[in-house]
């Protein structure tokens, strides 16, 4: 939410910022005075171009730069009984079409696409009543285009914590405009993308210590996956960038041999990337041959993975974690398996080991780990798992009880070296929205868009009544996603569903069903809070047919929030709460599960999830025993949140405040919040949604 500075002319410009503000007032945006200033400091013509600019961008954030069409055109209004709509397409079309004694509804010439345009729509709807609830986001001044570029790719080379792939791709395109390097690349993957713009310029790698490292340069390089989760087709590499990566392969080696016995894990990679970087031709390098002649098999090498599962199997626990102290990270990941089958006095020592490796961990293990050993208490009601593709999973919890002492004590040596590595500030100023949103581990998972947030964040539900919306945009061929709701009771087994197949459900109203998008289409649900009697809300999107979401030209989903009797449009942005994209690989997107307490307050909570479904015909009915589990198990999972890593800053704090609106603050401050306020001291430092990993200890 930071403007670059803009150039022009100087002049009274004073209108035009006007302008701009009344338009992004209408989109829920409000700009700070400096940026009204600004604005209104060029000739008309040059505050225009910036006006434009912001504009363009804030309505991209909130998707409102397509046109949100409903297939109903009073939607949530006159709604059919789903049967009876499907009846009328049938008389509409005069003859019943059938496969195998069935009705088609895609071949019916009133289903599926639009029967009105949407000025059409627009104007059947009443204009929107504002609300003291309307959302309204603060739009700031930043520095210069150059200054700002040079403060986000320190942040994003500089992160502690894996980014999402849209960051990785800005990465890359920052790391070529800039010589400068961080003083350090904690993350592997930011590495790879760094030190493959390096290699492609003939410099040699940077923070490189073992050779997985080069391989994932190799895989960036060639428009792969950095992560190795999927496999890469390498291309042909220059003279200049062989020589690079062999460099760097030959440094690890001479340094420690012992490294070699990564290479088994991608054998076959190596092996087709030998095949690139002919490393015969190179007798210089002749620790990098060793790498390729351990893939092909000539040269035996154990990895360390595999010595640990030998000596555990072998000697036992404590001889395994003995093994695995040489890969710290490695071993406090293990913990809990070893300690679920250590003796007591097995115990001990494994915690003993383990405490003496964890300040070779990064911050951001220890966290995930910490995370971990809260919720080993009691058995989970279903064990989620999730790929970097976020690509979810659901299994029962089957795994041995650990003793609440052996529990409480790893949690307080992980919580005793946390406590070290936070800095000590003088002055912090919380913003209380940010207690609940879950510590960014990982930008994998979470999705890009507006005001999107870590998976486990759970945020307060304000409004009457959430309105639901899908938008996409087919490429090639036909393309047709379904939004649906599954409405869960208390239990979380089915209360209801809303979708193509039952377009109302006691308080929640489908809009009607968009069966291609050539133009783009746009799906819409009305949940009327206090009408439905579910106890939790799982929204998704199903792919029935056609092209996927990574696929697709555009893909979103979205929630809005609304009081009764505020009309307006389907889309109206400034009721717009969250808007995020859909990339993932999978057919079904659980992007959001909605709850309600004991007290009747409902709570959103952020899943960021994916399940597999099948190639076509993907419904709400075929799932939903997955999905309920799903839902149940992300909601019930206690996600080391914000207000933990606040509590460690506050020990070590000068002072620490909550922010007040109007509040003046006469000194510069550390402030964490979701979004920066008007008025924060010169020289302040602000954490926001987007650099709340950066309080993550390195």
């Amino acid at each position: 939410m930071r403007v670059p500075l803009g150039d022009g002319e100087p002049g009274t410009g004073s209108g035009v910022a006007r302008q701009m503000d009344a338009a992004l007032v209408g989109m829920g945006f409000k700009a700070t005075r400096e940026l009204l200033e600004h604005v209104g400091a060029f000739e008309p013509r040059s505050a225009m171009d910036i006006a434009r600019m912001v504009i363009r961008t804030v309505r991209e954030l909130v998707g409102d730069t397509v046109a949100h069409n409903a297939y109903f055109i009073r939607f949530p209004k006159d709604v059919p009984d789903t049967v009876e709509f499907w009846v009328k397409c049938m008389r509409d079309a005069l003859v019943p079409l059938t496969i195998d004694g069935r009705v088609d509804l895609l071949q019916l010439p009133g289903y599926g696409t639009y029967q009105h345009t949407y000025e059409e729509l627009l104007a059947a709807h009443d204009e929107l009543i504002p609300s003291a609830k309307d959302r309204v986001t603060i739009v700031h001044l930043g520095g210069t285009v150059e200054q700002e570029s040079a403060r986000l790719f320190r942040d994003l080379a500089g992160s502690v914590t894996p980014l999402g792939e849209s960051d990785l791709v800005l990465l890359a395109e920052l790391a070529a405009r800039t010589g400068e390097l961080p003083e350090t690349l904690p993350v592997r993957d930011n590495r790879a993308v760094v030190n493959s713009v390096r290699m492609a310029a003939g410099q040699p790698l940077v923070f490189v210590d073992t050779v997985t490292d080069v391989l994932r340069v190799a895989c960036h390089a060639s428009g792969g996956d950095v992560t190795l989760q999927e496999r890469t087709k390498f291309r042909g590499f220059k003279r200049r960038e062989r020589r690079v990566l062999l460099a760097a392969l030959d440094a690890v080696i001479a340094d420690n041999d012992g490294k070699l016995g990564d290479v088994t894990r991608f054998a076959e990679r190596w092996k087709r990337l030998g095949e690139r970087l002919h490393p015969h031709e190179y007798p210089q390098f002749p620790c990098a041959a060793e790498v390729f002649a351990v893939a092909r098999g000539d040269r035996r090498f154990q990895s360390l993975a595999g010595r640990a599962e030998q000596a555990y199997r072998t000697e036992g626990v404590v001889a395994a974690a003995s093994v695995l102290s040489d890969a710290p990270g490695m071993l406090v990941r293990s913990m809990d398996r070893l300690l679920r089958e250590a003796d007591p006095a097995q115990t001990e020592q494994v915690l003993e080991l383990a405490g003496k490796s964890l300040g070779a961990v990064s911050g951001r293990v220890l966290c995930s780990v910490r995370e971990h050993f809260a919720n080993r208490a009691s058995p989970d009601s279903a064990r989620v798992f999730a790929s970097r593709g976020r690509r979810a999973w659901v299994a029962g919890d089957n795994r041995k009880p650990l003793r609440s002492m052996v529990i409480n004590r790893a949690i307080r040596m992980l919580d005793a070296e946390l406590l070290g590595r936070v800095p000590a500030c003088e002055r912090i100023v919380i913003h209380p929205d940010v207690l609940d949103v879950a510590v960014p581990l990982s930008g994998k998972a979470t999705e890009d868009g507006f005001a999107v947030l870590p998976r486990g964040t759970r945020t307060p539900v304000d409004g009457d009544v959430l309105r639901f919306f899908t938008y996409w945009r087919q490429r090639r061929e036909r393309t047709d996603f379904d939004l649906s709701v599954l409405l869960l009771n208390k239990d979380f087994q089915y209360a209801g569903h809303v979708s193509w197949t039952s377009y109302d459900t006691g308080g929640a109203v489908y809009s009607g069903d968009i069966t291609e998008a050539k133009d783009g289409a746009t799906e819409f649900i009305d949940v009327t809070l206090d009408a439905v009697s579910a106890r939790y809300i799982v929204p998704q999107v199903n792919i029935y047919s056609g092209e996927g979401f990574d696929q697709v030209a555009e893909s979103m989903f979205g929630w809005m929030t609304r009081e009764r009797g505020q009309e307006g449009a389907p889309f109206e942005p400034r009721t717009v709460r969250t808007r995020s994209d859909m990339r993932g690989s999978s057919r079904v997107a659980l992007p959001i599960v909605f709850g309600r307490d004991d007290d009747g307050r409902w709570t959103a909570t952020w899943t960021h999830l994916y399940l597999t479904g099948s190639v076509n015909f993907n419904r709400v009915e075929g799932h939903m025993s997955n999905t309920s589990r799903l839902a149940r198990a992300v909601y019930e999972k206690r996600y080391l949140t914000m207000s933990y890593l606040i509590n460690l800053l506050a020990v070590k704090a000068g002072s620490v405040t909550v922010w007040e609106p109007g509040v003046r603050l006469a000194e510069p401050v550390v402030f964490i919040g979701l979004d920066q306020p008007e008025g924060l001291p010169e020289g302040s430092e602000v954490f926001t949604r987007d650099r709340l990993n950066r309080l993550v200890p390195a």
